[in-house]
């Protein structure tokens, strides 16, 4: 049995999550407040999307959400109010995530001037369309279709807590510093498994809502940025490659899985709540 000690929403892709103790659970992934996760992203004036691995200091930019409005913070910064009712009349543009290119709602010029002075570089802010559904990849689900917003490649990120538990205790033994789960920028925390059990959990369940982990994910270099000041520091994937080098993902060092939903959309997850975890045989 698998408690839930954390849900995190992500509004804005690489930039800094809200931890909440509920949220619906959508087929494209979680949705609290009225927003849905990476619902919005950055990308460069040609659409190409940005994260923390070109401006580190995206850590430092905090949306909340605030009535009718997505208020965003960053250091240095006036707020800038984002409403959250969707604008038909906003231009589209056709961005980037990886092998997807997907028509977006663009945000505007202030919104633009805006994010460009919080990082320091030209970009623009767009929205996710709610007439445009993102496929994921079929290949690591066995056929079973699944979409997402602006995430990487799948709805949801799990880790266990044992995991970073392990990790920590290794970064320790070698005289560094542990680090908090919010490197790893994951949307479930769970406890009550082993180190790195969810590799092999075949779902997540309870009362009719089931999360299936399908892939697990490969680490960039993000957990090296410290996310409260967007400063990188260490990088423990020197540690991690000793140990979680996954020969499924051509030995890319793997902590976490994406997982799909595989029943229960529209039911409330809640912090606290208990999942049965069923493991694949």
């Amino acid at each position: 049995m698998a408690t839930l000690t954390e849900l995190v929403v992500y509004p804005i892709k690489s930039c800094a999550g809200l931890s909440v103790p509920q949220a619906t659970l959508a087929p494209s992934g979680l949705v609290a407040e009225g927003v849905h996760d990476r619902e919005w992203m950055l990308v460069t004036r040609e659409g190409q999307f940005l994260t923390q691995r070109e401006y580190p200091r995206m850590a430092l930019i905090a949306p909340r959400v605030d009535g009718d409005a997505l208020v965003v913070e960053a250091p240095g910064m006036p707020l800038l109010r984002l409403p959250l009712a969707h604008d038909a009349t906003a231009a589209i543009l056709q961005v980037q995530i990886w092998d997807h290119s997907v028509p977006a709602a663009d945000c505007g010029d202030a919104a633009a001037a805006w994010f460009a002075d919080a990082i320091g570089g030209a970009c623009r802010l767009v929205r996710f369309r709610s007439d445009v559904h993102r496929p994921t990849s079929t290949k690591w689900t066995g056929g079973t279709p699944s979409e997402t917003r602006f995430a990487d490649g799948y709805p949801l990120l799990l880790i266990g807590q044992a995991s970073l538990d392990d990790l920590n205790a290794k970064l320790v033994a070698a005289g560094r510093a542990p680090l908090p789960m919010n490197r790893f920028r994951p949307n479930l925390v769970v406890e009550g498994i082993e180190a790195f059990e969810e590799d092999f959990v075949e779902s997540f369940s309870t009362d009719g809502l089931s999360l299936r982990p399908v892939k697990p994910c490969a680490r960039c270099p993000i957990p090296a940025i410290d996310q409260a000041s967007g400063i990188p520091g260490p990088d423990p994937l020197d540690i991690l490659q000793t140990y979680r080098a996954n020969p499924r993902m051509e030995d890319a060092v793997c902590m976490g899985m994406n997982c799909i939903v595989q029943e229960g959309a529209g039911q409330v997850l809640r912090v606290g709540q208990h999942l049965d975890a069923s493991i694949a045989f």
